[in-house]
């Protein structure tokens, strides 16, 4: 839930617009910069990844590697493919995740995205940062779109065990965030499940990616989700229109161009997420209270 500071009542967007990895396509995935740079464009809901480390801190990042894509090296060559993956930030301490810059070599996929250095943040200081900027510039609280990146093959090799991380997760967001804040996501519905059964009280949303039938995918999954979260290419408008009957909410992944967006919104998306809330903002889709707010960095450490 959402609370607007000028008014005492409890608010529920409408339409949820999600800054995906913040703001991917303007600023470094999933770095404070980029989570700033999406409030000032009104998202209601920040998305990020996290991934825990060898001394289990949980760590905002979407792959649980150093990416070969995006980081540079301590002496500011470029991560390779062939080591990208021996980079393992599970089997790291933070303070060595620390040394590897991921924002001043850009990524290619995102021409638009400012160039800067940037080192991958710990979830604590990520809330720290947004609520700090919500206090200070923003009119109204955000909700946390958290995603837990585990999948079976990569138990204990790349990640916890679902348990162990998710729970790894809850210690952290319990300390800093009300839980009505928060959604919990996966593609791995073992997270999904474990969540259910033991904190039953957060939202949680289902990532898909399958060609599978919804009936198939909420069969594997075992109960409905407070979302549904597939591809947005998967999607119908009648798909849409039967997960709505059933209570679920539809918010696709991940909707960059603003022909689709126009699509998505026309079908009846209960949200979006996107690399770009710039121009979902154009669009009227977000609360765009803050587009002037002071640049990232300005906000009170």
């Amino acid at each position: 839930m959402m609370t607007v500071f000028s008014a005492s009542a409890q608010y529920i967007p409408k339409f949820d617009l999600q800054g995906h990895r913040g703001a991917r396509g303007l600023k470094p995935e999933n770095t404070v910069p980029a989570f700033i740079t999406a409030l000032n464009y009104g998202v209601t809901t920040i998305e990020l990844d996290v991934v825990i480390t060898k001394d289990n801190q949980v760590v905002v990042s979407h792959e649980p590697w150093i990416s070969n894509e995006i980081c540079l090296k301590a002496d500011s060559t470029p991560v390779t493919k062939a080591e990208s993956k021996t980079f393992n930030i599970y089997k790291m301490n933070y303070s060595e995740v620390l040394s590897f810059d991921c924002g001043s070599r850009g990524n290619e996929k995102f021409p638009e995205q400012e160039k800067m250095v940037a080192r991958k943040p710990l979830l604590k200081d990520v809330i720290a940062a947004v609520e700090d900027h919500i206090k200070n510039f923003t009119t109204y609280e955000v909700d946390y779109n958290i995603e837990i990146k585990s999948a079976k093959e990569g138990d204990n090799k790349f990640h916890p065990a679902p348990e162990v991380f998710s729970d790894i997760v809850y210690q952290t967001i319990n300390q800093y965030l009300p839980l009505e804040r928060v959604v919990i996501q996966s593609f791995d519905f073992r997270v999904l499940k474990y969540w259910k059964k033991k904190y039953p009280t957060v939202r949680l949303a289902a990532l898909v990616e399958n060609k599978s039938s919804v009936e198939t995918n909420l069969k594997e999954l075992g109960f409905s989700p407070s979302a549904y979260s597939p591809y947005f290419k998967l999607l119908s408008q009648q798909t849409i229109a039967n997960l709505q009957k059933k209570k679920i909410r539809v918010i696709p992944w991940t909707v960059n161009e603003v022909e689709d967006m126009k699509k998505m919104k026309s079908w009846g998306v209960d949200g979006i997420i996107t690399d770009y809330p710039n121009r979902a903002a154009d669009l009227g889709l977000s609360l765009k209270h803050n587009v002037n707010a002071p640049p990232n960095g300005a906000n009170k450490k």
